[in-house]
């Protein structure tokens, strides 16, 4: 049985459904809860998986561009006006809807590429990626409901 860790990070997002048919079709926000899972069958040599604080200071820059940001299917008609007002805080979501579904397969793409080495501008201590994996991205989109995605292991 491996390790696992998971490391909780909070935003506040809102998105705007366009192919739903309620209320959900309006702009509106969350205050999503971003659970991160990794695991690793060895410890490091500090005995972690992985140090929270160097996840949460690698996973930063790209998880405050969705803080307090409102995302948007590219086909939404009002997208083009509100990305030009708002530019980077306004997130396209290509021909698809933002639902947390799709949210969390975003986040969970992100953080397998920062796991494989990716740039981590900035970062002082780099993600340990030699047997650390990635098992799922779980993202709350409220105290009652939340969508996960993961990826068959290899």
């Amino acid at each position: 049985m491996p390790y696992r860790i998971c490391k909780i990070i909070k935003v506040e997002n809102g998105h705007m459904l366009s192919k739903h048919k309620g209320g959900c079709h309006f702009p509106h926000g969350h205050s999503r809860r971003i659970e991160l899972v990794l695991e690793s069958g060895k410890l490091d040599k500090n005995d972690m998986v992985c140090d929270f604080a160097v996840l949460k200071s690698a996973l930063k820059e790209f998880l405050d561009t969705l803080d307090h940001s409102m995302c948007i299917n590219t086909r939404d008609p009002l997208y083009k006006t509100l990305k030009k007002v708002y530019g980077n805080r306004v997130i396209g979501f290509d021909n698809q809807d933002p639902t947390s579904e799709v949210v969390a397969r975003m986040i969970y793409c992100q953080v397998k590429k920062l796991l494989k080495g990716a740039p981590k501008s900035g970062h002082k201590k780099p993600i340990p990626s030699k047997g650390v994996r990635l098992v799922r991205v779980r993202v709350w989109e409220t105290s009652t409901c939340w969508a996960e995605y993961e990826e068959q292991a290899p």
